[in-house]
């Protein structure tokens, strides 16, 4: 007899993580990142049966999928993975939802609570416990994403190109990017991926920790997360918020200490939230949806 399991992804347009839980274990594997913007129904099949099939143990029948992807708040994207999906696992019930979704199961799991990403970018949620109750709109890298790596980024490059180190400083960050203002403009301005260059620049900050230059920028960039997201929801003065992304994660002392100087309570930190998914899943029972 074949064992059933489910299968739950978690997917950038990067990477994507996924888990297989059977009735005794789970398993963790890793392909390229899905995005239903950029790959079409045959490619996102050609993905699954190439890169995440052979990684799976023989003799497991996938019962359900919980497939939570970038870009799938979208009506034709979530189309386009339920058909991928469909067609290597046919007899499978699947279920598509967005990163924001896997964000506040991950974090939240059945209790309500403020749900928040803090990666490249940023979002936010209420989550009441069973849905996405409120979401604060962002407004993307170039106009929003506060706190994000791309938002602290973009600031440390803008003391940078004002000449606002100091010495120190300035010789750490010559000697890790030997880069210069011309370059910078050129990789922000007119090259792709800009918000992804941005966000690569967060790297210096977490290893700098301690210079008051750092601080400030940590301190200003999660503040400002705070004042134009976290406080749009009246629910965030009586429920936990909880973060998961790489900013969040490496930078969650200055979480706990925003937190504290504004009196709200500081709930689970996670780096990515599989982890959170595969507990809310086992925990959810076989009929569990997104």
């Amino acid at each position: 007899m074949p064992v059933k399991v489910k299968l739950i992804a978690d997917s950038g347009s990067t990477k994507a993580d996924w888990s297989l839980l059977t009735p005794r274990d789970h398993f963790r594997y890793q392909t390229q990142g899905i995005s239903p913007f950029f790959l079409n129904t045959q490619q996102v099949r050609e993905v699954l049966e190439k890169e995440l099939k052979p990684q799976m143990p023989p003799g497991v029948e996938v019962e359900e999928i919980f497939y939570y992807g970038t870009g799938c708040s979208q009506p034709r994207s979530i189309q386009i993975m339920q058909e991928a999906l469909g067609a290597v696992w046919p007899h499978a019930n699947i279920a598509v939802s967005h990163d924001l979704m896997a964000a506040a199961h991950a974090l939240c799991q059945h209790s309500p609570g403020i749900a928040s990403i803090l990666g490249t970018g940023s979002n936010s949620c209420y989550y009441d416990g069973e849905r996405i109750a409120h979401n604060n709109p962002g407004l993307g890298y170039i106009l929003g994403d506060e706190g994000s790596g791309a938002y602290l980024g973009r600031k440390l490059l803008q003391y940078y190109c004002y000449n606002s180190f100091d010495e120190e400083l300035q010789m750490r960050f010559d000697a890790k990017y030997h880069t210069n203002k011309d370059e910078i403009l050129e990789n922000v301005y007119r090259k792709p991926m800009a918000n992804r260059y941005l966000a690569g620049f967060s790297v210096f900050l977490g290893e700098n920790r301690g210079h008051f230059i750092v601080e400030n920028i940590l301190e200003d960039g999660l503040n400002d997360f705070f004042f134009n997201h976290i406080y749009k929801y009246s629910e965030s003065w009586t429920h936990p918020l909880h973060f998961t992304g790489s900013i969040a994660w490496h930078f969650r002392d200055v979480l706990q200490a925003l937190c504290e100087l504004y009196e709200l309570q500081l709930g689970s930190v996670l780096r990515n939230p599989m982890d959170g998914l595969i507990k809310y899943h086992e925990e959810a029972g076989i009929k569990s949806k997104p």
